[in-house]
């Protein structure tokens, strides 16, 4: 009944925002909009043939209350794929448990965990000396903590796997909660201002945290918002046991719950994008048939509105928002600038490590390796994690509670998003340089100029597009916080007034034109000016090295465009001197795992757990033992020379890069698998929307042995969270 409800008041904002939306897109594809060209390339062809990380890591099984040694794969859609172990892996077995860790939290200690499992029942709080929800038996917990769905409790053996893998989940995080795709050009902006009219009709303005993961993710989080109050009060008080039982019993309910809501939400939303997907061909026609008359009408209802508003407004904005826009500027600029400095260092310090190494060690035989590992730099979450963290220093502070910003991660997450877009654009514009050059070279020394000038142009253009790309993100940012708060403030006065302007729309235009939306539009231009003034100032100032807007670029690669249109680089086909005899697919397993790793197993749990190994898992290796595939190290008056050009080159601060101590094979990684980013749905009790991802159709086949999961027939196939990239996360 509450979704119902909910979703039959959203279906109706989407509807009337849909109109509007493809008004906007029919607008702009006519008249146009340019701001400044990039000028590093853009990848077309997104990089799908890889797998991010994979390695073994303990998990808790709720339904047994042990814990069990898994083999973990991050694939390239960013899903936790969980198997029984790396032989069911390598067998392609169903696995376990897929994860879409969309709106999930990263927790590193278990004391954080309790106090938000605490605080989600309140008065249910075990007594001192009580045992806990959860104990670990290591000191290196990994727990995913979400709102409303089940929760997924992970550990290993030390501090240095945690932090790793803690970066490995924060990058699956970023990535689901990034799933509303911004290559639809009408039905994302329809759904997310659906989403923020539905809110503010409940007088809910500002950012919301749990806008994340796939439509359907994001609907149910808003039945969730208005349901879990109910239910607690209603659940709560007839929760039977003591304290940890009762959380246990309550975070199931609400899994249940969350499931059923994600059931009805995505049958009738999908019905309503149905509905308006049938009656777009006619929308369309009509606004290219009568764009003019439409523009003229919203123009005069514009004009109307704005005598009304914008004298109030501009007092709100002089009083209340002028004052702070500069401190929230800083704030933001300070560690989103870090960060794409960091970024801008990463990339640097890579392709010069690459540069010396293909020097020293063979050429363009050694160039194709070094470059298959470059290509993934962007989504390699390990050595991104230093440009991730500088988003970390954001605190908005007292700003925070004036503007009625929930949280800082709405921003954090956005800007940490830009960095690996950043990152991955200089990526490939290098390497589709570098390609181009590669014929025209004669010997090392050539190669190592060309790299070298290569990298120099790359920078140069990183620098353009980073102050491109952090100037709209603040302009951006700084409309987020501010015309939430300034709606709020205005609403009392001008919101029941706003009915009456609603005769000066053409019925014929009411499709595309909206009062509410209008007057939306009249209070942004209130506050622009001074937001576009104030990131000017910053640019003119050359802070954190922003360029002014009047500074073009000019295009010292006229062709530079047109080469990125070409076919996909395969380093490994056009340039590996393997022998013929070795398959191009054992290739492709050693080449394309973004994170390497040596060694399968760090050791067991303590408190007697090698009983709780599977069979199958990995030998760990005597201490003096040489990995396979590791090649041996260099002489040492190689490594000499090249720590004494890292020195010269980078300073102190180029370290090599920890690997990862828990995980597969350096020389072997698994290939990317199709049961990966499977399409059937996921069991209903071995993973949660927006917890999971479904496993292949065998997987609904069988019982579960070890949690005790019956046999369930499949459902019926379900939306994904990312379309046209074959990324699935259906449920």
């Amino acid at each position: 009944e509450k979704t119902g409800k909910v979703l039959g008041e959203f279906c109706r904002c989407y509807k009337e925002q849909f109109g509007v939306a493809l008004f906007n897109s029919v607008r702009y594809e006519i008249e146009g909009a340019g701001g400044p060209q990039a000028q590093l390339l853009h990848r077309k062809v997104p990089l799908e043939d890889h797998v991010i990380y994979s390695g073994n890591i303990f998990q808790y099984i709720e339904e047994n209350k042990k814990w069990r040694n898994r083999f973990c794969v991050v694939p390239h859609n960013y899903g936790l794929v969980l198997y029984e172990n790396k032989l069911a892996y390598e067998r392609e077995l169903p696995p376990r448990v897929l994860v879409n860790s969309a709106g999930y939290k990263v927790l590193t200690s278990v004391e954080q965990y309790l106090e938000l499992v605490n605080n989600s029942l309140p008065g249910v709080t075990p007594k001192s000396g009580h045992s806990p929800i959860l104990k670990c038996p290591t000191d290196f917990p990994l727990i995913l903590w979400h709102p409303y769905a089940r929760h997924y409790y992970f550990c290993v053996m030390t501090g240095k796997e945690q932090e790793k893998w803690r970066a490995v989940f924060q990058d699956c995080v970023r990535h689901c909660n990034n799933g509303i795709s911004e290559d639809s050009k009408v039905e994302a902006p329809a759904f997310t201002d659906a989403i923020r009219m539905y809110r503010q009709s409940k007088e809910q303005y500002g950012t919301w945290d749990m806008l994340c993961g796939n439509e359907t993710q994001v609907l149910s989080n808003l039945v969730m918002e208005e349901l879990l109050p109910e239910l607690r009060s209603t659940i709560g008080p007839r929760l039977k046991g003591k304290a940890p039982e009762r959380q246990r019993t309550w975070i199931q309910v609400s899994d249940a719950v969350y499931r059923m809501v994600y059931e009805l939400a995505k049958a009738q939303y999908d019905a309503a994008v149905a509905r308006c997907e049938q009656e777009r061909p006619q929308l369309e026609s009509s606004i290219r048939t009568d764009m003019d008359q439409i523009i003229t009408s919203k123009e005069h209802l514009a004009s109307k509105i704005r005598a009304f508003v914008l004298p109030k407004a501009e007092v709100c904005v002089r009083n209340h928002v002028q004052p702070y826009i500069s401190s929230i500027l800083e704030a933001l600029m300070t560690p989103t600038s870090q960060g794409f400095a960091e970024a801008r260092e990463v990339f640097f310090k890579e392709v010069t490590d690459m540069n010396m190494n293909v020097v020293n060690e063979g050429g363009l035989e050694k160039l194709v390796e070094y470059m298959e590992k470059l290509s993934h730099l962007a989504f390699h979450p390990v050595k991104m994690q230093s440009c991730y963290e500088k988003m970390d220093q954001l605190k908005l502070e007292g700003l925070q509670q004036r503007f009625d910003v929930s949280s800082t991660s709405v921003f954090k997450q956005r800007a940490q998003i830009h960095m690996r877009q950043q990152m991955d654009d200089a990526v490939y514009t290098f390497e589709t340089l570098l390609h181009q050059e590669l014929g025209k070279l004669q010997g090392k020394d050539d190669l190592c100029k060309s790299i070298q000038r290569i990298l120099e142009r790359v920078l140069k253009k990183f620098d353009y597009d980073s102050s491109t790309v952090r100037k709209k993100f603040f302009r951006e940012a700084l409309l987020q916080i501010t015309i939430p708060f300034l709606l709020k403030k205005l609403a009392p006065t001008c919101k029941g007034e706003l009915a009456k302007f609603q005769e000066l729309i053409f019925e014929d235009f009411a499709s595309f034109i909206l009062v509410e939306n209008t007057y939306e539009e009249v209070v942004l231009q209130s506050v622009m000016k001074d937001i576009m003034q104030a990131v000017k100032e910053a640019a003119v100032q050359r802070k954190h090295n922003l360029y002014r807007d009047s500074m073009v670029m000019h295009n010292s690669d006229p062709n530079l465009h047109l080469l990125g249109e070409g076919p996909a680089i395969d380093w490994s086909e056009e340039y590996s001197g393997q022998p013929e005899a070795e398959p191009a697919a054992e290739r492709r397993r050693r080449a394309k795992q973004v994170v390497s790793v040596i060694q399968d197993d760090e050791g067991a749990l303590p408190y007697g757990a090698e009983a709780l190994l599977q069979p199958g898992s990995p030998e760990p290796r005597e201490p003096g033992e040489a990995h396979p595939g590791v090649p041996p190290s260099p002489p040492d008056a190689v490594k000499e020379i090249r720590e004494a050009l890292a020195q010269e080159s980078l300073g102190d601060g180029a370290g090599a890069e920890e690997r990862l101590m828990n995980g597969t094979d350096a020389s072997a990684p698994p290939s990317p698998r199709a049961d990966v980013p499977a399409e059937a749905s996921v069991p209903h009790v071995t993973a949660a929307p927006p917890g999971a991802q479904s496993p292949p159709a065998a997987c609904h086949q069988r019982g579960d042995k070890e949690t005790g999961d019956k046999e369930h027939s499949p459902p019926q196939p379900r939306g994904t969270t990312e379309s046209g990239e074959g990324v699935q996360t259906e449920f």
